[in-house]
């Protein structure tokens, strides 16, 4: 295995999906164990357009000009739990399995939780499956703390201060 350089958050650009990069965006894929937990871009880009109320927000995540993950967020909704959470909730965050290890989810759930704090957010949601080989691990470690809820699928909702 070759020396994998370690991302930080000013490495990130979260860039707008269009007709120039939506082949890219769409071709980032995860491992089949975690599919589980993700889904894929184009079930992510399915689900937003099937739920406009949920106000998505959805990126390419670029480093050096290469598209290497997929975001997406509720932006800013007026909460209906348990349909939808909010109002700043990271609805998919996908990381290209070639590019995992280098810390760029990390530096993706920072720049996305600094976008909403200039936008006067205080919280950060998500929510994930629980399951042993789950994301819970990865959203502790960037401090999110169970809310005590669950969402319509039965995921455990987190919150991260911002």
């Amino acid at each position: 295995m070759g020396f994998r350089t370690v991302v930080d958050v000013t490495m990130i650009e979260l860039a707008e999906i269009d007709d120039d990069n939506l082949a890219a965006v769409q071709a980032v894929a995860v491992s089949d164990r975690q599919r589980d937990f993700v889904g894929t871009v184009r079930e992510a880009l399915e689900e937003a357009a099937d739920c406009p109320e949920g106000n998505p927000w959805s990126r390419a995540v670029v480093v050096d000009g290469t598209v290497v993950g997929f975001v997406m967020l509720s932006w800013n909704v007026t909460p209906d739990p348990p349909e939808i959470i909010g109002p700043w909730f990271l609805w998919k965050l996908i990381v290209d399995q070639q590019h995992q290890g280098r810390g760029i989810g990390a530096a993706v759930v920072q720049a996305v939780a600094a976008i909403v704090k200039a936008e006067g957010a205080s919280e950060l949601l998500t929510s994930f499956v629980p399951a042993e080989d789950g994301p819970a691990g990865f959203y502790a470690r960037l401090g999110f703390v169970p809310t005590g809820d669950v969402d319509a699928e039965g995921e455990t909702i987190v919150s991260l201060d911002v």
